[in-house]
């Protein structure tokens, strides 16, 4: 079992910036993908950022070069920079971990996918709201 807790959200202007944490707890070695989610009220669930083992990203095209997820394996924790914060992203941010991976036979690498029923453990939430 892992635990996620993640903190860093809250009030931001437009344009500002905010740094998002994942503490990560209990069995952090059978972890291969990490990611952010977020859902805003109304709304459906929004994949935003994923990690694999080998600490490549991908990242949806909404949040594409304005935000960057990181991780420290010494501390066990994620982040997720937002740089350039607009009203739309504000939402609910989530962490998830999983131990599902893809192979693929072609380039010889794992990677990961962003569906939500790949991750089997969640964080709380944080809430991250950005006003005009």
């Amino acid at each position: 079992q892992v635990q996620l807790v993640e903190s860093g959200g809250g009030p931001v202007q437009s344009g500002g910036s905010l740094r998002l944490s994942c503490a990560a707890s209990g069995d952090t070695a059978s972890i291969r993908c990490m990611g952010w989610f977020r859902q805003a009220p109304g709304k459906e669930r929004e994949w935003v950022a994923l990690l694999d083992r080998s600490s490549n990203t991908n990242y949806a095209i909404s949040v594409k070069g304005r935000f960057a997820t990181s991780r420290d394996n010494a501390k066990n924790t994620l982040y997720l920079q937002m740089n350039s914060l607009k009203p739309e992203d504000t939402a609910m941010y989530y962490c998830a971990a999983g131990s599902k991976e893809y192979y693929s036979d072609d380039s010889g690498i794992y990677y990961c996918v962003a569906n939500p029923s790949d991750f089997s453990s969640w964080g709380q939430g944080t809430q991250v709201t950005v006003s005009s």
